[in-house]
């Protein structure tokens, strides 16, 4: 028994009864109406897959228009379900027509009965593909929602990222290129992802590429895609991270760290609009929104060689530069208790709260690692902090004169193998989960584990 709901419609009491007796032992449930009146009334009460429709219900008329009439209006209604139309006359242009407004088959009176179950089968399991389609998009665009809601926000109130919201809120709703500027730390993918999610594209990814992570051998495999048996270890069509963006944004980050060499590869892709995977000849249109990050000054490498002027012309159209956060002052402090709200829940420790004197530390200090260091300054003080009050001792390492800069650097490195540490333990070595956690890219976190002597 094939699973699913059939409705059929004839004004013949003696085809409904036929009908009935045919198909009632191959579907889950058989329904028969005469009168096409009730027709939408008994779709909006109970589910059906199918539809089996009389193209004619008034004596002597065999036009099929009735049939073409109650056709447009259940598609109207529903547009995925499928309906078949059964009628005992053979006419190819009324077929033709029927299946142009959207029947999914044409049955002729008297019928064959393996002939029109099968045919009922048939367009049943179209039905059910288009609802298992339709749920798989569906969750396609929850996911996408839900991978382009911002997880982090852009906290602060200061002249300076006053200034940077109101450009990003200027540039959002275009689909010009984007350059986003800044040191380390000051939050460009946060400024990516707020202009993402405030345009027209927001319905679809944001991919974000680690240029600095992508080898020079994988580049073109990692950007444009291959097919299969392009190179050694090419076991299947592979789609890359242009593909993967069509429709959304695409943000390089780093894009400074891209070798000239390949940067060549990067602005024929730009201009012509199109990839072409790696071992293919065949070019595939994109629509991307591009948006490019950097800590360089992307001017200075034009003029020393070492970056393309005319791929700096392609990727800025409009620039943002980030402020880092000795020119945002007043943002320090909302930060902190930002940071502290979510690593005091994420740790257990609730209640916590800053000594005024700390503050005041916090607020003086330059933070040469701007936001990044100082979150994980506060996620240290956090997970060290002895008592419910967190005291400057807990944030830095001071003497007589205050803050001794050199001795606050080494700390935040022995922070940084602390945190790693901590985070490779709690995912039992899976460096992928730790690497989420920690807010990085695995190879970022191989070359810290690297550089600390961590094995795991």
């Amino acid at each position: 028994m094939a699973k699913g709901n059939v409705l059929i419609v004839d004004d013949n009491k003696n085809v409904l009864v036929a009908l009935e007796m045919l198909l009632t032992s191959e579907f889950d449930r058989v329904h028969c109406i005469s009168n096409p009146n009730l027709l939408l009334s008994e779709l909006q009460n109970q589910r059906y897959n199918l539809v089996l429709l009389d193209m004619n219900f008034k004596a002597g008329v065999n036009t099929g228009n009735e049939g073409i009439y109650w056709l447009q209006r259940i598609k109207e209604n529903q547009p995925h379900i499928s309906v078949v139309l059964i009628t005992a006359y053979g006419d190819v242009e009324l077929a033709v027509k029927a299946l142009k407004a959207g029947a999914t088959d044409f049955v002729l009176k008297p019928w064959d009965n393996p002939k029109l179950i099968a045919t009922v089968r048939s367009a049943l399991q179209l039905n059910l593909s288009k609802m298992e389609i339709d749920g798989l998009k569906q969750k396609e665009k929850d996911l996408i929602m839900s991978m382009n809601r911002e997880s982090k926000q852009i906290i602060g109130q200061s002249v300076a990222i006053t200034e940077v919201l109101r450009t990003v809120d200027k540039v959002a709703k275009t689909n010009t290129n984007i350059l986003v500027t800044g040191e380390n730390g000051t939050g460009k993918e946060l400024v990516a992802r707020r202009i993402h999610n405030m345009s027209a594209r927001n319905n679809e990814l944001m991919v974000t590429v680690d240029m600095g992570a992508i080898s020079e051998t994988l580049f073109e495999s990692e950007l444009f895609g291959h097919v299969k048996g392009a190179f050694t270890d090419a076991r299947d069509n592979r789609m890359g991270k242009f593909e993967m963006a069509n429709g959304g944004t695409l943000f390089l980050d780093e894009i400074a760290n891209l070798p000239l060499k390949l940067q060549s590869k990067l602005l024929v892709v730009l201009q012509n609009r199109e990839v072409t995977r790696l071992g293919s000849n065949q070019p595939t249109p994109i629509d991307i929104r591009l948006i490019c990050a950097t800590n360089k000054n992307l001017g200075e490498l034009v003029y020393s060689g070492q970056f393309r002027e005319d791929l700096l012309y392609r990727i800025n159209t409009i620039q943002i530069e980030v402020p880092p956060l000795r020119q945002r002052k007043d943002d320090i402090m909302p930060l902190a208790e930002y940071f502290l709200k979510k690593y005091s829940e994420k740790y257990g420790k609730l209640s916590l709260s800053i000594t005024q004197q700390a503050k005041d530390k916090l607020m003086e200090y330059s933070w040469p690692g701007n936001i990044r260091e100082l979150e994980h300054t506060i996620e240290k003080a956090v997970i060290m902090g002895e008592s419910g009050k967190l005291k400057v001792a807990d944030f830095f390492s001071y003497s007589s004169v205050g803050v001794q800069a050199d001795t606050n650097v080494m700390k935040l490195e022995e922070m940084e193998e602390k945190m790693i540490s901590l985070a490779i333990e709690k995912n039992t070595g899976n460096i992928k989960a730790a690497a989420s956690q920690l807010g990085i890219t695995r190879q970022t976190l191989y070359n810290k584990m690297r550089k600390y002597g961590l094995n795991y």
